[in-house]
């Protein structure tokens, strides 16, 4: 009879569904009791019985992996099996803990299991593959694992010392090299790489490279404590990429928000104090100029600090940005869902940019079962860290479903009895810095004020109106001719064809006015026809031609600014009239009630009236919206657009 097992763990934010020697395994699974206790555990942990599949993958791939490692001499190094990646969902397969033979060192060997018989590298992008098995492409395994193995070393403190005492490996233990040879276009290093069936004595040399026939307990125990945090090495980069390169100047209220912040870093070092902070302003107003200052700043000082946000075009390119030179700081920029399994408080801050874009729950279709609680987003991201840092404009909730707003910040704050700090953001960086102009705007859609107003030209930003969707782009093309920045963003009024095909010689011209037509923004996350990703619309030249949506543009600023405002959103006598039924917004459902998609569809211009920091040029598709939209435009900007065109 093998010894007791050790089995679910769970410790500062790692937990493992088994863990024993791989001798011990090995026994358990031989006497037919290993998948049973596996089952048992993973109800105990996810309130959910596993899939088949997953039942079937532990009875057929364990097994091959245990045997590898008795035939290695290896029996007394420890399987972790089903170890959770810390502050994801992500889990790989199994860990092994042993000790290094040459340094006596720690040692990892992180393993990702696959039974594919076959696989074959997708053409043109051989980090994606294809399994029969799998309607879609799947990540390549040598990849799969070496990204394991660079978040580990990023996020667990054991490992900050040695980073190089963690190994990957996928092994394919039922496959042949002819089967999946073209898997090896990725290149292999010690963190990824790829051992088939019929390399079975090359992999048990490569185990025996990284572990010795010693006991792995104690190198298992160090891995399970180790604080969850970003690495020293991980934030010193950091500081270097964001705070040093980029020096931000903070004024006024910006300063206030970034010292309200440092201020409650070290209450909370000195005496466990927890604090709630939510910065708020307009568009424009500095907000995320204020988050990356103080995640540079609080990386500079040694401080565990997040950036979070809950829009993928935003978080892409705050990674492409501020990770350019260095991609080990594209982990730091995280989704507001990515908290759900977090242990409370295992960061010192955490802070969600965006947070206008807050959902009311962070499970999906997606989600495991075991995630889906019910548990408020809000509640996760305030238990994720000492100091919860939200900043927000709560005029630009956009999508049904978001609910970030100050007044439900401090209401789920004072839930857990928490101080919650407000600090509003009054001045103006966006739109030449006019604070007349964000005004106007608000007071046009009736999100402020008494309604429409008479624009009076402040010098700090040009307003102009087109006659048509040419003479808008016209004007535009000048304007980039001149060197500066320019995006044609409109309303979600017309379909959007979101598959590329092969046959396809040029990108769906889905927005059609009259005559003029021009494609959306792609859909997606890759480069297509010369068009940048939709995450990349916004910040990559190749994204003018294309017309982007509220969800590609909210969050940036070009120079130049073309909106078109569809016919959901009409002027009718001396109001509004918002048209549902010309909006193609699939996150409108007949469950949404009128009066939210009026909210919301206002909200939506809103946000596409503000991203310009020079000028806004505004066409209108019907044609008493567009008369009433002359009539409040001083007459010099009329000029002025006919000059320049």
């Amino acid at each position: 009879m093998p010894p007791p097992a050790r089995a679910t763990s769970c410790c500062l934010g790692h937990s493992v569904l088994f863990r024993d020697s791989a001798v011990s395994v090995a026994a358990r699974n031989l006497e037919g009791s290993l998948s049973l206790r596996l089952i048992e555990n993973f109800v105990h942990a996810h309130r959910r019985r596993p899939g088949t599949s997953e039942v079937r993958s532990w009875e057929r791939s364990i097994p091959a992996l245990t045997g590898a490692l008795l035939d290695a001499g290896l029996g007394e190094v420890e399987m972790l099996i089903e170890y959770a990646l810390p502050l994801t969902s992500k889990r790989a397969d199994v860990v092994l803990a042993g000790v290094h033979p040459t340094t006596g060192e720690p040692s990892y060997v992180v393993v990702e299991l696959k039974q594919w018989g076959a696989a074959f590298a997708e053409e043109g992008a051989p980090l994606l593959c294809r399994i029969e098995a799998y309607p879609r492409a799947v990540l390549n395994p040598i990849e799969q694992v070496r990204g394991y193995c660079s978040y580990l070393t990023s996020f667990n403190g054991a490992l900050e010392r040695i980073p190089e005492s963690v190994a990957g490996v996928a092994f394919l233990h039922n496959a042949t090299e002819f089967d999946v040879s073209s898997l090896r276009e990725v290149p292999e290093d010690s963190q990824g790489r790829m051992y088939t069936a019929e390399q079975r004595g090359a992999f048990l040399d490569f185990l025996r490279s990284r572990l010795a026939p010693k006991s792995g307990a104690h190198s298992a125990d160090l891995l399970l404590q180790g604080k969850v945090r970003p690495s020293k090495q991980l934030m010193a980069v950091a500081a270097a990429e964001i705070r040093d390169r980029e020096q931000f100047v903070l004024l006024a209220e910006q300063r206030v928000a970034y010292e309200s912040v440092l201020s409650a870093v070290r209450k909370s070092r000195r005496s466990n104090h927890k604090q709630v902070i939510v910065v708020t302003g307009g568009p424009g107003s500095g907000k995320s100029v204020v988050a990356l200052s103080l995640l540079g700043e609080l990386y500079r000082r040694g401080v565990t600090a997040l950036h979070a946000t809950g829009s993928q075009s935003f978080t892409k390119t705050m990674r492409k940005v501020a990770g350019a030179r260095k991609p080990e700081v594209q982990k730091l920029f995280m989704y507001f869902n990515s908290f759900m399994a977090a242990e409370p408080n295992d960061l010192d801050v955490l802070i969600c940019d965006e947070a206008h874009r807050l959902r009311k729950t962070s499970a999906n279709r997606y989600t495991r079962a075991e995630l889906r609680t019910g548990r408020p987003q809000v509640a996760e991201l305030i238990d994720a860290a000492r100091v919860p840092v939200f900043l927000l404009d709560q005029h630009q909730v956009v999508r049904p479903g978001e609910m970030g707003t100050k007044e439900q910040i401090r209401e789920a704050a004072a839930a857990q009895g928490l101080e919650c700090t407000v600090v509003e953001l009054d001045d103006q960086f966006r739109c030449g810095g006019s604070d007349a102009y964000v005004q106007w705007v608000a007071n046009l859609l009736g999100l402020e004020g008494d309604g429409p107003i008479a624009w009076e030209p402040d010098g700090k930003v040009e307003l102009l109106t087109a006659g048509s969707p040419q003479e808008l782009e016209d004007f535009l093309v000048a304007r980039r001719a001149e060197k500066y920045g320019a995006r044609m963003a409109a309303g979600y009024c017309w379909k959007w064809t979101t598959k590329i095909t092969p046959e396809m010689t040029a990108l769906p011209a889905d927005v059609v006015i009259g005559d003029w037509s021009r494609p959306w923004n792609l859909y997606g996350d890759r480069s297509v026809l010369g068009a940048p990703s939709s995450s990349l619309w916004a910040t990559d030249p190749a994204g003018f031609g294309q017309v982007g949506c509220v969800y590609t543009a909210q969050g940036f600023e070009y120079d130049w600014s073309g909106i078109i405002i569809g016919p959901d959103l009409v002027w009718r006598t001396d109001r509004w009239v918002v048209d549902r039924t010309a909006s193609k917004d699939p996150v409108f459902t007949k469950a949404t009630p009128d009066d939210e998609v009026g909210r919301l569809v206002r909200n939506t211009y809103k946000v596409l009236l503000t991203r310009g920091m020079v000028g806004t040029m505004i066409y209108s598709t019907d044609p008493e919206t567009r008369d009433k939209l002359r009539s409040l435009i001083h007459p010099e900007a009329g000029v002025r657009a006919t000059a320049l065109v």
